[in-house]
């Protein structure tokens, strides 16, 4: 068992080793086991994103990313936890940290596409549903939202 207090959890710099580490650590959990990868332009348009891990011994166990819509909403993306440190507490940390990073840059709402299967993580975490249920990468999902006022 971790210790939460053990984590570290930083923003990362797009196109760092630090950032490379992150993409294979989304493609290894949210990817691989659709046989997806990532494009080159898909990478591209992350650089006017936030980018956050976090961190245990100085190894990358869980990571996200913020990608601003507007002045108003931010969107929750690509969240990815270690299998190894899955349903220990390390992804509620990390997107709350990501929360109070938001509010610090004045967003109002941060949005997320959640895959059905982790709608429970967030809507213990406040989020709601909206809308109907669609699918994307060829799974079920559906748009969450809260308030970060």
């Amino acid at each position: 068992m971790i210790r939460l207090t053990d984590i570290e959890i930083k923003r990362i710099n797009h196109n760092s080793p630090e950032y490379k580490a992150a993409v294979a650590l989304r493609y290894l959990i949210l990817r691989q086991p659709l046989g997806l990868t990532f494009s080159d332009e898909q990478l591209k348009s992350e650089a006017d994103s936030y980018h956050i891990g976090s961190y245990l011994d100085g190894k990358l166990i869980a990571c996200l990313v913020l990608k601003p819509l507007d002045n108003h909403q931010i969107q929750m993306r690509q969240v990815a936890v270690d299998s190894l440190f899955q349903r220990s507490g390390v992804g509620s940390e990390l997107v709350c940290y990501s929360q109070t990073l938001a509010k610090q840059l004045d967003f109002k709402e941060m949005i997320l596409h959640a895959r059905e299967t982790v709608v429970p993580f967030y809507e213990r975490l406040k989020y709601s549903k909206v809308g109907d249920r669609f699918t994307e990468i060829t799974l079920p999902h559906w748009l969450m939202l809260k308030s970060l006022l």
